[in-house]
């Protein structure tokens, strides 16, 4: 905790013993972490690497970036820290001079960093926020544009099917009402947008209205299911023979993606079920080692609740 005191960026780590245990980290290994926010499952990994061994930790994030440099600085001499999505891992792991790698751990959620910085704009909770919401800053779209700038219709889809909100239809609408009198530049300029669409009734149950919205927004803006979808399975060929993936998901459309992809790469035959033998020669290329999702324990939940929605599921490559 001392030095995420010292670099300002903070994030707790996700079901952490559950990942280090299903890595089954070999001390000599190559190991990338791919969306390395505050370093914390980077730093347990390179605690069990030998010096012979590699953690390859990425982030888009620059204030990521520079909170890993110092976190990570213990075990420097076995850390290539690069500032890049994960969806370049492949070329990352070749420039570092390796074909393949022992293992490889996403975590998909927003820092708690992200989230309790106003002026990065994820949180609804600060009405003065801006709308902003990019996980990499050098990008030049942020919510604000796509709030102000995206058609009705448009806004109907994003927040339908990245937000699974019901009254999506209302808040679009609402949205559109709001930005023709001004353009909205603020958390709270959504906040009280969503909160128009909403029934009496509804606003009276426990959650904010407005995180659906939101989360919907910031998975548009970062392009974050696409990037997921089109990517996970060129890291499962990334891993070498009984390297495993391990993936933590945060909503049911990240874990979906996730759980399908899997199961295809278990069971990539495309035979119909008629067929005496498999004459479409796609071979596995492993198991799914998680049956069902890895909940986060009662104990850890109680000590961060912000893991309430955490799954993680893991697959082992067989070559």
């Amino acid at each position: 905790m001392a030095d995420d005191i010292e670099c300002g960026f903070y994030h707790v780590s996700i079901m952490l013993n559950e990942c280090m245990d299903n890595l089954n980290i070999v001390p000599d290994g190559v190991y990338v972490d791919g969306t390395m926010g505050g370093a914390g499952h980077s730093y347990h990994i390179a605690e069990k690497l030998s010096e012979k061994g590699l953690l390859i930790a990425i982030d888009q994030d620059e204030d990521a970036i520079e909170a890993g440099k110092i976190r990570l600085r213990e075990y420097a001499d076995r850390i290539k820290i690069v500032r890049s999505n994960y969806s370049h891992m492949k070329e990352i792991v070749k420039s570092a001079g390796y074909n393949g790698v022992d293992g490889i751990l996403l975590d998909l959620g927003v820092s708690s960093y992200q989230l309790d910085t106003p002026e990065r704009g994820f949180t609804y909770r600060d009405e003065s926020a801006p709308l902003d919401m990019r996980m990499d800053k050098q990008m030049t779209l942020t919510a604000k544009d796509i709030v102000n700038g995206y058609t009705e219709s448009e806004l109907r889809r994003v927040i339908k099917d990245y937000g699974e909100d019901r009254f999506y239809a209302a808040i679009a609408r609402q949205i559109v009402l709001a930005r023709e009198k001004e353009p909205l530049a603020t958390a709270g300029d959504l906040v009280k947008a969503v909160k128009k669409a909403y029934p009496a009734k509804e606003l009276r149950k426990p959650g904010h209205p407005a995180k659906k919205t939101f989360q919907a927004i910031r998975i548009e803006l970062n392009n974050e299911l696409k990037v997921l979808e089109d990517n996970l399975r060129d890291m499962v060929n990334l891993l070498n023979d009984k390297g495993r993936i391990c993936i933590i998901t945060f909503h049911s459309l990240e874990d979906r993606i996730v759980k399908n992809i899997f199961r295809e790469c278990e069971n990539p035959c495309t035979c119909p079920p008629d067929f005496p033998v498999c004459v479409c020669g796609k071979k596995p290329l492993g198991k799914v080692i998680s049956r069902k999702p890895i909940n986060p324990s009662e104990a850890e939940l109680n000590d961060n609740p912000r893991a309430q929605s955490a799954r993680l599921r893991v697959f082992e490559r067989k070559k």
